[in-house]
């Protein structure tokens, strides 16, 4: 039976291939014969089944209580809509300095976006999850993207404005980082990313964000303090 909320889901079995990237790795490396690849393909399997199991645990527990709020920021970050914002906002009324750390905010939002969903997605590709199959509650659902699983692009793309924020104002970097955090568990919550896509992602847009924030710098020096 079709649960409530939840658009084109992918075929069932999806969920029993959560590990089907690293499976993919792991069963090259084992063809290779040498020890160190076939110790390698095992951490692979390993890291998938891990990977299965946390995304099962999280789809049996109920949570009646967060699954609402939950479900409301997952949506609230589609399209970066609760990044620009937050960018929006702090360029308003955070003087030079937050004009500064909205754009840098903004620029590797794109950045990090673009490697994601066009590169990153099309090089590794992955199904999304089986969300009925794996137990998911229905009150939770979100629209299931059509675009591949691997990596999350709401976890890279919060993570990155996080970093480059947090350039100029580390406390409210981080403070960022723990919502973008909060948005990257909430795509596992609903259903339509596994954890280690969520993982990934988070690496690639804090190094992104860290990248982006450190040209920047150079490109748009911090103003000089007054001397009194």
């Amino acid at each position: 039976m079709a649960r409530r909320g939840s658009t084109r889901e992918p075929a069932a079995g999806a969920a029993g291939s959560a590990g089907a990237a690293a499976q993919q790795l792991a069963d090259e490396l084992a063809r290779q014969g040498a020890p160190a690849r076939e110790r390698a393909a095992e951490v692979l399997r390993e890291l998938g089944a891990v990977d299965k199991a946390v995304y099962s645990a999280v789809a049996s527990t109920p949570t009646p209580t967060l699954d609402e709020p939950v479900r409301r920021l997952s949506n609230a970050a589609n399209n970066s809509g609760l990044w620009f914002t937050i960018a929006t906002g702090l360029g308003l009324a955070g003087g030079p300095t937050g004009r500064r750390s909205a754009a840098r905010g903004v620029v590797a939002i794109a950045i990090t976006s673009a490697l994601v969903n066009v590169a990153a997605k099309s090089a590794l590709p992955r199904r999304r999850p089986d969300r009925a199959g794996a137990g998911v509650i229905a009150g939770r659902n979100v629209r299931m993207p059509s675009s591949g699983s691997f990596p999350s692009g709401h976890a890279a793309s919060g993570f990155a404005f996080a970093a480059a924020i947090g350039r100029d104002q580390p406390w409210l970097g981080m403070g960022l980082r723990f919502l973008a955090a909060a948005v990257a568990y909430s795509r596992v919550h609903t259903g339509v990313h596994y954890p280690g896509d969520t993982v990934v992602g988070a690496l690639i847009g804090e190094g992104t964000g860290q990248a982006v924030a450190g040209v920047m710098d150079r490109l748009w020096p911090a103003p000089a303090r007054s001397r009194t």
